[in-house]
């Protein structure tokens, strides 16, 4: 099955966050609510470098992701 690069998650225990899941390598979910990170994948320490350099650039498409679809419905 494909999945989108990104999903918009939200949870009736966590009333006024916003998730945003990244579905392909590295896998994480964003709180957008605090901007807390929970990455769903275990690195080693060659994976721990790449991942850092990438991260900023990762988390910046996944707030660019929500940014999008709110705009999205905004026009509707």
């Amino acid at each position: 099955m494909d999945f989108p690069k990104y999903l918009l998650g939200d949870n009736s225990d966590y009333p006024t966050a916003i998730f945003v899941i990244h579905t392909e390598f590295p896998r994480f979910i964003i709180n957008l609510e605090n901007d807390e990170v929970e990455w769903l994948e275990d690195f080693d320490a060659e994976d721990q470098k790449e991942l850092e350099a990438e991260a900023e650039n990762l988390i910046q498409g996944a707030t660019e992701f929500y940014d999008r679809e709110i705009a999205l419905y905004d026009e509707d």
